[in-house]
């Protein structure tokens, strides 16, 4: 079936319903990227009711990201009501979508400076020691994640090794940043850690 897709900036605030989360999706066909974002949000737009998504093709629409400032495509642009919120870049799966749009997505708090913790997935298997590792380091320092078992979950393998270009674990995405292997300092450097 598809997103429904739109043309132009008028036809995406006609599209924004006032009493619900809306999500754009901002991608470029053609991209293996954007593919892929495409193929997680209308899967999981497919499996949660009443959710308004709409796609907008940057090749073709091209009056919507320069008023968000949105450089790079795929972008997921999550609006409440007509009021922006924020952008979400890159590709997810669809479990992330659709966790997305069931608002079950939690912002946790860091450290009491009260800016919101970045969303933090690790890709992992159970027998590698430097993902036991990395899952402690994060621990110790409260920075709450999406543990994601690819050894268990074929579709969420092939995506990691999709963005990363990589089949090792560990490896983290941090708010669409992805760190292969355990690399402390960029990893602390990302989440603020002292």
């Amino acid at each position: 079936m598809g997103l429904k897709e739109i043309r132009s900036f008028q036809e995406m605030q006609e599209s924004l319903l006032d009493d619900k989360k809306n999500y754009v999706l901002l991608y470029k066909k053609g991209s293996e990227t954007s593919e892929c974002s495409y193929t997680g949000v209308e899967q999981a737009a497919g499996e949660v009711k009443d959710v308004n998504v709409v796609a907008a093709d940057v090749t073709v629409v091209r009056d919507i990201h320069p008023k968000y400032n949105i450089t790079s495509a795929p972008s997921l642009l999550v609006f409440d009501g007509k009021n922006f919120v924020k952008s979400i870049k890159g590709c997810n799966d669809d479990g992330f979508y659709k966790s997305l749009f069931e608002s079950v997505l939690f912002t946790a708090k860091t450290n009491g400076d009260g800016k919101p913790q970045k969303r933090v997935t690790v890709y992992s298997t159970p027998s590698c020691s430097w993902c036991n590792a990395l899952k402690r380091h994060l621990d110790k320092y409260g920075i709450r994640y999406r543990d994601i078992d690819v050894s268990k979950d074929q579709k969420a393998a092939e995506a990691m090794v999709r963005r990363s270009g990589q089949q090792g674990v560990p490896q983290t995405d941090i708010n669409g940043e992805v760190i292969v292997g355990f690399d402390k300092t960029r990893i602390n450097t990302l989440l603020g850690i002292n």
